[in-house]
């Protein structure tokens, strides 16, 4: 059971990283929110905000991690 779970915990964080450098078009470590509109484009600015939360206007990897768990953001981008 121990190893089930680990090995879903890896196949998440996985899709997670996948996910993220999908998203990040430009490479430069953080989603815009062009970027996110881009594979999400039912995306609305006030989700983004929501995945934002520092405000700073770019998700970044942790942001993105956070959104996935949270399930605002799909696990396969």
């Amino acid at each position: 059971m121990k190893s089930m779970i680990a090995m879903t915990a890896a196949l998440l964080a996985t899709a997670v990283t996948a996910s993220a450098a999908t998203l990040d078009a430009d490479g430069d470590g953080s989603v815009s929110f062009e970027e996110m509109l881009a594979v999400y484009p039912d995306t609305t600015a006030e989700t983004f905000a929501t995945i934002d939360t520092d405000a700073d206007g770019m998700v970044s990897e942790s942001e993105l991690t956070a959104a996935v768990e949270a399930g605002l953001v799909p696990a396969n981008g």
